[in-house]
């Protein structure tokens, strides 16, 4: 399976995450705005799960069933103006003929995995240099050395109690004297630390650690690590851009916040982190994933809101989480089943024509109707019997497989669901030969009651890799004397086999209510025909065959 050949349903796919990421983080973005005078704790947690249920769309909409939004096929059909039918009280309602260009044409295949292949060049380039950044904390965390002092291990084991810290956190030192203190990791939480930091005062030592075990508290560093995922999933996206950044920045607000919570006087945090800003250097572009606690960028907002006495720093409280939790599950839900209109296509439906010999029977047309969309689509068999759809809609179809020269086949039901390929292989058996011979004689008809037949059969022409039987000779039946004193007429079917020599076999009346004199005058006259016999690829076969004798009487 080849990518041009799931290009249209990949891209379908991307642009229906990206749509669903584009309401979620927009939801997020209008409770942010609304929460602004809340805690920066809230803000935080409400960027978390926009950026959490963008990563877990994708995989939630391939795990879930489909739920198939009537509203939007309709609102496709009605401000689609190719799909539009004429209505009127007097016009006729048909089925739309819909050939879709674009899905066939060899210049969409390649602009459709032109751009998958655009989008995966962008996503190994933002997840290589998420990988270089992680190799980078992972060797940095490889040549720091164990932090022993008791001063420092008192602190950290104190305020772990108060931030309800179970897990370990080693305390690392780089051998780097001006490295930025900064955090990250999980179940093995580090905190890293610069050599110069052995000569730091009690109380800078006590605001460092308050602020990074802040973090390793709150999760921030795996919620940071999802953002970056995030956006290298979506780099295109400019609004996962900015819920990466605006939760990273909430992340420090709220850390911030936790600190000053702890008893630490606001001016003497401020200027504790100034001096960490000029002393020691920031992490730079390779440490994307570290929590440093001074990163320049923000510093200006960060002074600005732990100087401000009237600004909110409460915490969130587990009520609070909840309901976050669920209000955005309430909505993910829905948003992962929802197919849009361009996601319900079937990848592929496919399959080969062959006719009862096993030979491929090319030219063959395939109609797969769906009643309940009122669409029609429509190909036709190559030379080797194989016919394709590469975007017919899902949804329940009539297939139809038509030939000349052959009995049309039908299946009521094929049922092609989205992103999934199906496939029906068709043999086309031989039609029937039809013939009907008009007996004529001088009389007067005698009114008959109806016989209960309706009309001729349909007459089918033979063709294309059949070569029909023909008729070599014809012995006209002879009107009964009988019957016509008696103004008796009628028609006589007669089915029979033409062998494979043309001698017409198993001769039988189809219909038991006519007359014997006229039954018996027909079966005796058609035993004497001869044929050419049928030739299917060359070959001879035998096939059925319907002879209608008309017996009339002209008055």
């Amino acid at each position: 399976m080849s990518l041009l050949d799931n290009s249209a349903f990949l891209l379908a796919f991307l642009i229906a995450c990206s749509a669903k990421t584009t309401i979620l983080l927009a939801l997020a973005w209008v409770t942010v705005g609304a929460a602004r005078h809340r805690s920066s704790a809230l803000r935080h947690f409400a960027w978390a799960v926009g950026i959490l249920g963008s990563l877990t769309l994708p995989l939630l909409s391939l795990l879930l069933p489909a739920w198939h939004s009537a509203a939007l096929g309709n609102a496709v059909g009605v401000w689609g103006p190719a799909h539009a039918i004429a209505s009127g009280p007097s016009s006729l309602t048909l089925p739309s003929m819909i050939v879709d260009a674009g899905a066939v044409s060899p210049l969409f295949g390649k602009l459709a995995g032109l751009a998958l292949l655009v989008w995966a060049a962008g996503f190994l380039f933002f997840a290589m240099r998420l990988i270089v950044g992680l190799a980078r904390l992972v060797w940095i965390s490889a040549r720091a050395k164990p932090l022993f002092d008791d001063g420092w291990k008192r602190t950290a084991l104190e305020l772990s109690k108060s931030f309800k810290i179970e897990r370990p956190v080693r305390l690392l030192e780089c051998g780097h004297p001006a490295a930025m203190p900064l955090t990250w990791g999980i179940l093995r939480p580090l905190v890293i630390f610069p050599s110069a930091s052995a000569d730091w005062p009690e109380d800078r030592r006590r605001i460092v650690l308050s602020h990074e075990l802040a973090h390793i508290a709150r999760g921030d560093w795996f919620l940071q690590a999802c953002a970056e995922l995030a956006r290298a999933f979506y780099w295109f996206h400019p609004l996962v851009w900015t819920a990466a950044e605006r939760l990273r920045q909430e992340s420090e607000l709220a850390c911030d916040d936790c600190v000053l919570n702890s008893g630490i006087q606001p001016s003497e945090y401020a200027n504790q982190l100034l001096d960490l800003a000029r002393s020691l250097q920031h992490s730079g572009r390779a440490w994307s994933l570290a929590l440093a606690i001074a990163r320049r960028s923000n510093l200006e907002r960060r002074f600005a809101v732990m100087l401000n006495p009237s600004v909110n720093r409460h915490g969130l409280s587990l009520k609070s989480r909840l309901l976050t939790a669920l209000s955005a599950f309430c909505l993910l839900l829905p948003l992962a089943v929802l197919r849009l209109p361009a996601q319900d296509v079937a990848r592929k439906f496919s399959g080969t024509i062959r006719d009862v010999s096993g030979a491929a029977v090319p030219n063959a047309t395939i109609i797969m109707t769906n009643n309940k969309a009122n669409v029609v689509e429509m190909t036709a068999s190559d030379a080797a019997g194989n016919f394709g759809f590469k975007t017919l809609p899902a949804g329940e179809y009539e297939m139809k497989a038509l030939k000349r020269g052959f009995v049309e086949y039908k299946a009521p039901q094929v049922v092609l669901e989205p992103g999934r390929e199906a496939s029906q292989n068709v043999t086309l058996k031989i039609a029937a030969v039809m013939e009907e011979v008009d007996v004529l004689a001088e009389g007067t008809a005698k009114p008959l009651p109806s016989s209960g037949t309706s009309g001729k059969p349909a007459r089918l022409r033979v063709g294309g890799d059949v070569e029909a039987a023909k008729r070599l000779n014809l012995v006209t039946p002879v009107y009964p004397q009988a019957a016509k004193a008696a103004g008796i007429q009628g028609t006589v079917i007669l089915h029979a086999i033409i062998g494979m020599d043309g001698t017409p076999l198993s001769l039988r009346v189809m219909n038991g209510d006519i007359d014997p004199e006229l039954t018996r005058s027909a079966v005796e006259a058609v035993s004497k025909w001869r044929y050419r016999p049928t030739l299917l690829n060359g070959e001879p076969i035998e096939v059925d065959t319907t002879i209608m004798v008309n017996f009339k009487l002209l008055s």
